[in-house]
Parts: C-alpha cells; structure tokens; sequence
C-alpha cells in the first residue's frame, strides 16, 4: 500500500516533531513513527466504510418517509438504485474488511458519527452526480461500479463534514489523506461481479522491507545527527545551521543519510525524491538548495567510500 515517497514524508514528520521538541529519546521516535503509519492504514480503512455508512443513512431516509403521517407515492415507493447498488454492497459484506475494522476498531458507530452520514447524504443528494445516477434509467454492474467511484471521488472525499471529522481525529491525516483516497479508489476498480469482492491492500507489501526502511533511516538519521550538522554547515559554504530552513536541514540530513545506509536505493532516486519532497514542505527555493549540497554530498562522500550500491545495476549508482 505504502510507497517509498510518503514513506519518507512521515520519518520527516517525525523528526521535524523530535527536533522542535528537544527530544532525545531515539526508540521514542522510532515508535511515532510506526505509530503514525499504523493510524494511516486505519484512515484508509475508515474511508473505505464510507460508502457503506453513506448507504445506511439512505435507508434509514426512506424507512423515515415510509413513516410519515401521510406518506406519498414517492415515499412508499422510494427510488432504490442507490441503497441497491451491487458494489456498495458486496464493499458492506467484504469479510476481510469487516475483519479489519473489528480488529483495528476503525469504525463509524455512534450517534455522533451517524449524524454525520445523515447530514454528507442530505448534502450529496442535491449533486449533479447523484441526481444523474438515480434518474438516468440504466442499469447493471457497470453503471454500479462508475457510479460508486464518482460519487466517492467527487462527493465523499471533498466533504466538508468527512473533512472535519478525520482532522479533528488526527492532524497527520490531512497529508495522508490523498494517498488513502487513491488507495481506496484502487480498491473500487479492482470489484467485479464475477468474483464480488475487493484487493483489500495490506499495510506493508508482502516480503517487503518498508517497515525495515522507515525504521533504518530514522534512527540512522537520529544517531548520525552531529555528523550530518557537520558535513552540512561544511557543504552549505559555512553556513551558519540557524540560517537554514529547520525543514531543509531535516530533509538534508535524511538525504544524507538514506545515501549511505540504503544500499538497494539507487543515488539519483534518493536525490530525486528528497527535491520532490522540498517543494511541497519547505520553501519555495528549497529545492535548488537542497540539489545543490546533496549533489556535493554525493561526490564528498563516494570520494572517502561512505557510498557503497549493491544490486544489479546499482554499482556505479
């Protein structure tokens, strides 16, 4: 589920907070770290539940308008297309997400978190997306399925209320939530009628080491912290460290370090990914910056032996 890149987004977020806090303590970083990408498969998980929940409120819409003191036809007769629609529910019986969600106890049970469905229905059924859906006169697997996805893609994700809820639940989720939503989408496209069910993805890949990755370079990070100040303060043309951005400093010691601890990852990827991350969590020059000393760590330290590539094709990386 995870790619490298948002990997090494959440070990910056963790050691920007370490930093700023004065916090010594490296196994506590360590396990903030795993800790923050565990909350993040459970906000994939919750966005997952969505389309279920928002088919709920649905139902419990038109047992309402069954209700009524002087129901219409309309409402004794209710539109179904939506409460019916074959994704929907094959996502509601999916027996490994229901497995997930008991043992992650990521759910959205609870007065409170059914108020918010009510209202995200009310607000979605006034949509272009909806309306189209409910009144277009097709049907079948395939309306089902592009149906589900716009509306999570267009509506769910772009909801003020969802919005609210999930950064009230954790700040961290507001940069995770692109990548989850991707994620969840991925898992739509992959039903189909045939074998009625999902690709639910795992947290790490299997027979993988993102886990090891993250791990590794946090702590080598941490432990070569006074070195890297060093070689930085040296490259930087005696800067003083005060004087750098306290995002470009983590973000070149990171890059530092993944370049001598990361032997399987290529140099060029490493130095690419650390640039692409600057543009997004630093300053807006960050990035030539940050390709300038990385490019003189590189030669620094290839020249005293420090960058040792080992793999097909990673040799002379």
């Amino acid at each position: 589920m995870l790619n490298r890149r948002h990997l090494r987004i959440k070990v910056l977020q963790i050691l920007y907070a370490f930093y700023q806090s004065g916090e010594k303590d490296v196994l506590k970083a360590e396990m903030e770290l795993l800790l923050s990408v565990e909350r993040m498969y459970d906000l994939y998980i919750y966005l997952l539940l969505t389309l279920p929940e928002l088919k709920r409120a649905a139902e419990n819409k038109i047992e309402e308008r069954k209700k009524k003191i002087r129901p219409n036809e309309e409402d004794l007769n209710p539109n179904r297309k939506f409460v019916d629609n074959k994704l929907i529910r094959s996502l509601e019986a999916n027996p490994n997400l229901r497995k997930l969600s008991e043992k992650r106890k990521v759910n959205w049970i609870g007065a409170e978190n059914q108020e918010i469905f009510r209202k995200m229905y009310l607000q979605i059924i006034g949509s272009e997306v909806y309306f189209e859906f409910m009144n277009n006169g097709l049907s079948g697997e395939d309306e089902d399925k592009q149906f589900a996805i716009q509306l999570f893609k267009n509506e769910l994700i772009n909801s003020d209320y969802l919005f609210n809820y999930l950064e009230e639940k954790s700040i961290h989720w507001l940069d995770d939530i692109d990548l989850c939503c991707s994620m969840v989408l991925k898992a739509l496209k992959t039903w189909s009628p045939n074998k009625d069910s999902f690709d639910i993805l795992p947290l790490y890949k299997e027979n993988d080491d993102e886990k090891q990755f993250i791990t590794s370079l946090i702590k080598e990070t941490l432990f070569k912290d006074d070195e890297n100040n060093a070689l930085i303060t040296e490259l930087a043309d005696n800067w003083e460290l005060d004087r750098i951005a306290t995002m470009d400093i983590i973000l070149l010691k990171m890059g530092i370090t993944e370049l001598q601890v990361c032997p399987e990852i290529p140099t060029k990827v490493t130095l690419n990914e650390y640039i692409e991350i600057s543009k997004f969590y630093s300053t807006p020059k960050s990035n030539i910056f940050i390709n300038g000393i990385l490019d003189k760590a590189i030669d620094l330290l290839k020249k005293d032996g420090k960058i040792v590539k080992v793999g097909r094709g990673l040799l002379n990386n």
